[in-house]
């Protein structure tokens, strides 16, 4: 039987030397990678108790739309700023070279609905944290993050310390 990693595609030096860039896009481009890694970040949710799903534009998207789906829980998305129409809220975070904000509609949130954060991988943790800002700006505790990947050399668990995190596979560097 496959597991993950079978479908994750290691692609050496991209985007610069020195690099394994881990695409999951061979993962969701295989149907059954795709149920695979839905039904196992699904089962990380077990034991959880929680209101709603909130993916992170936009592979968050891809893996959070279809376990709010399967689990009867509203999907709600976090965008890069500028993308939603309606009031929001923002936080921004670091990058490499600067910062970005990403943001989610106010009205999509009640305060003290448990959240769910949902993304492909755990890098640096910048991105899932200030996600997390935003609800709990809301009032909207953080109960899990789930993602599929995790780059353990880039010590993203550090940054999310807070939160009760897991992931479906591991990997050591960056």
């Amino acid at each position: 039987m496959k597991t993950i990693k079978d479908y994750v595609t290691s692609i050496p030096d991209f985007p610069e030397p020195g690099i394994i860039f881990r695409d999951v896009t061979s993962v969701i481009g295989d149907a059954d990678g795709l149920k695979l890694a839905i039904d196992q970040m699904q089962e990380k949710l077990a034991e959880t108790e929680f209101d709603a799903i909130a993916g992170l534009e936009s592979r968050g998207f891809l893996f959070g739309m279809p376990i709010a789906y399967n689990l009867g829980k509203p999907f709600i998305p976090v965008r890069k700023k500028g993308k939603l129409p309606r009031e929001t809220i923002c936080a921004s975070y670091e990058l490499e070279y600067g910062t970005a904000e990403i943001e989610v509609h106010k009205e999509d949130v009640t305060p003290g609905t448990r959240i769910v954060l949902i993304d492909d991988l755990i890098a640096t943790g910048g991105t899932l944290h200030a996600a997390a800002q935003i609800f709990e700006t809301l009032k909207a505790p953080v109960v899990k993050i789930v993602c599929l990947l995790e780059l353990k050399g880039l010590n993203g668990r550090a940054k999310l310390a807070d939160y009760d995190v897991d992931t479906v596979i591991a990997y050591e560097g960056k």
